[in-house]
């Protein structure tokens, strides 16, 4: 399995980021850490190699960026409003820097993008806010609600990037063209999110799949039987 190490200095976050991308050719998927996460994390506990099959057969490539949490929603020592806005920044290099150079390795000019946990939060995230480039959103164990981040402060960016409230406002055709999974189960301490998330998504007619996994808990050795099984959806011949 190849794999390939990234280092450079992001113009929107203005810092250095780095990442690691595993195979040699294949449908690209970003695949985001867990709350606060590294960019090796999810190499080190084992979710990579849930996927090798997939790497090895050139079918995809995983795209495992940095996360800067511990600069925004964690970041207790700044006030709310530049919490949130670290994290658009972070939503721009996310989109500007790996997305759009990414996004043409396939026929479909889109990518996959996942995450376990807070990763799953990113994951649903981009993927509705940037449906033109994404065409599946595989979310293992995400919670969707960053108000509990926020200590009560409240703007247009924090109500952008909660897809709880703006998911109702949304009408991008690319919406309901995208394959959407909510992975969790019934032990799962993001259980109650994911219902909630499944019922905004149903009001809007958007088909997605809730898939609830029976007494397994909130942690890799599930995620590590999800993630396989959710990329066998990707068609991709």
């Amino acid at each position: 399995m190849k794999e390939e190490y990234f280092k450079w200095h992001s113009p929107n976050l203005n810092r250095d980021i780095e990442m690691l991308v595993f195979g040699h050719a294949g449908y690209p998927i970003i695949l985001f850490p867990t709350s606060m996460g590294s960019y090796h994390e999810n190499k080190d506990m084992g979710l990579i190699d849930s996927a090798r099959w997939y790497i090895d057969q050139g079918l995809i490539q995983i795209f495992c960026p940095d996360s800067i949490d511990k600069d925004s929603f964690y970041n207790k020592n700044i006030h709310p409003v530049h919490r949130i806005e670290n994290h658009v920044r972070y939503d721009k290099m996310i989109c500007h820097e790996i997305v759009e150079k990414v996004k043409n390795n396939t026929s479909s000019g889109k990518v996959a993008v996942a995450g376990c946990s807070f990763g799953g939060y990113h994951a649903a995230n981009f993927a509705f806010r940037h449906p033109g480039y994404v065409s599946h959103m595989f979310s293992m164990s995400g919670a969707f609600n960053i108000k509990s981040f926020m200590d009560g402060f409240h703007n247009d960016d924090v109500f952008y990037n909660s897809p709880e409230d703006y998911l109702y406002g949304l009408n991008d055709h690319e919406l309901w063209n995208m394959d959407i999974v909510l992975g969790t189960s019934n032990w799962d301490i993001c259980f109650d999110a994911n219902l909630k998330l499944s019922k905004v998504l149903s009001d809007r007619n958007i088909h997605h799949w809730l898939d609830i996994r029976q007494e397994r808990k909130h942690d890799w050795p599930v995620w590590k039987e999800m993630f396989p099984h959710y990329l066998s959806r990707i068609k991709f011949f």
